[in-house]
């Protein structure tokens, strides 16, 4: 065998060695979801600084005063939202976001007038704008955009009738036009402008709906992202779960179909979204526990809201809920009959709320 090949030889068993080495390595490593990461620490350091840093009775003095220090420093938070198993809970980051949004949701730039008809509209009124909401459910229905995109919509709707004035006979022009522009912020595949031509029976050919796309987002001057229902509605009903003995089924759709309902008021324009979220989140533990009183001190921790501060938005939703108010607008209603959303529109209701839920929260 010549010198040569002996070479080639080694240098192969040295590679086979480095593969298998590199092998055992990859099969033994530990998977760690990145949100478990506390710090910018090596992860296989993770365990052994747990065990550091883990009190016991040998410790001496000074080792048992600082322990508690280190524990906080790798130990999750103890709160609902770093015990959720959802990524989108943002559970290391989730008290910085809602804020964030708390602040974003209450901007002048991002809310419409609440008193919008009566300044600024000479043709439309409350009901009108019912009966367009209610419509664009269908048509979301239809396309099966998501509930981010139906929210934008009205609130860019709201918005926009809140800066120009509108004839009555361009309205559902808006409000297509409105859903256009929601579908391409929100959607992965937003229908085509010829799809909104067509759902209006053709009465606005492309060109009408384009030139209105156009004149909604210089009137927002292009401010087109915002805190929506849907943006908290999810964390409200996590924790309207927790005193739950087994998470209930119904509680989450009862409170999107609530927060739905909440969008075909006119009366509603002027509640923020997190208290229409919050107010929904109330109205369905009453709905689901009509002897319990529906907040506690968790809610309020989590929504920032007493039960005093929700009394007029709850009122108005309970009165959706009963058909007091918006009683010929069903698609909203018919949605949340289907078994997908656990029929929770079906579900009953007392007529009144006690008096005694606006109390201050003691339990």
């Amino acid at each position: 065998m010549t010198q040569q090949e002996i070479c080639v030889r080694v240098k192969r068993a040295a590679a086979k060695r480095k593969a298998m080495a590199t092998e055992e390595e990859r099969v033994t490593r530990k998977r760690v979801v990145l949100g478990e990461l506390l710090n910018l620490s090596n992860v296989t350091n993770l365990n052994q600084k747990r065990e550091i840093v883990k009190p016991t009775k040998s410790l001496g003095a000074k080792q048992r005063k600082a322990a508690p220090v280190a524990l906080a420093a790798v130990e999750f938070r103890s709160d609902i939202d770093a015990r959720s198993d959802d990524p989108k809970m943002c559970g290391p980051y989730v008290s910085d976001i809602y804020d964030y949004l708390r602040e974003m949701e209450v901007k002048p730039k991002n809310r419409p007038l609440p008193d919008y008809i009566e300044k600024v509209q000479k043709d439309v009124t409350p009901t009108m704008r019912g009966v367009l909401v209610d419509w664009l459910v269908e048509v979301a229905e239809e396309y099966k955009l998501l509930p981010e995109t139906l929210y934008l919509t009205v609130s860019y709707i709201d918005r926009f009738l809140s800066l120009k004035t509108v004839n009555k006979q361009r309205l559902q022009l808006v409000g297509v036009s409105a859903m256009l522009i929601a579908s391409k912020y929100e959607e992965i595949s937003p229908p085509k402008v010829d799809d909104f031509c067509y759902i209006t029976d053709n009465t606005f050919s492309k060109q009408d709906v384009v030139k209105m796309e156009a004149d909604i987002l210089l009137a927002l001057q292009f401010e087109m992202g915002r805190p929506t229902v849907n943006s908290f509605i999810r964390r409200f009903t996590r924790a309207a779960q927790e005193d739950f003995n087994v998470p209930h089924l119904q509680l989450e759709p009862l409170s999107c179909y609530l927060s739905e309902l909440s969008i075909l008021d006119y009366k509603a324009v002027k509640f923020v979204p997190s208290m229409l979220a919050a107010s929904a989140v109330f109205l369905a533990r009453f709905i689901i526990r009509p002897k319990q009183h529906p907040w506690n001190q968790m809610l309020e921790e989590y929504t920032k809201y007493k039960a005093a501060d929700l009394q007029e938005c709850v009122g108005i939703i309970h009165d959706l809920y009963l058909s007091r108010r918006g009683g010929a607008l069903q698609a909203v209603r018919d949605k949340y009959k289907h078994h997908k959303f656990q029929c929770v529109a079906t579900l009953p209701v007392s007529p009144e709320l006690p008096v005694t839920f606006w109390e201050d929260v003691t339990i």
